[in-house]
């Protein structure tokens, strides 16, 4: 009997959260409603970001994805619907 393992939104969270915090922003700024813009996350951070999400769930963020995403509430919807 085989069982699919799904990630929930909690972990995906805690590892995108604690992402954004290695990359300056502020942790009490961070939320699911949070901008990009509003923490002070740039492009770079942002691919490093899919870096880390493609390595922990195995969830690729795609260039036309990337221009889609403009809160961490986006990233985390994204990966939880592709996990």
């Amino acid at each position: 009997m085989s069982t699919t393992t799904t990630t929930d939104t909690a972990t995906i969270q805690k590892v995108v959260f604690d992402s954004l915090e290695t990359f300056g922003a502020e942790p009490t700024e961070i939320t699911l409603d949070a901008s990009f813009e509003a923490l002070d996350i740039d492009s770079l951070d942002i691919a490093e970001l899919a870096q880390i999400v493609d390595e922990k769930f195995g969830v690729e963020i795609k260039s036309s994805d990337a221009e889609k995403i403009k809160t961490v509430g986006d990233v985390v919807d994204l990966v939880a619907a592709r996990s």
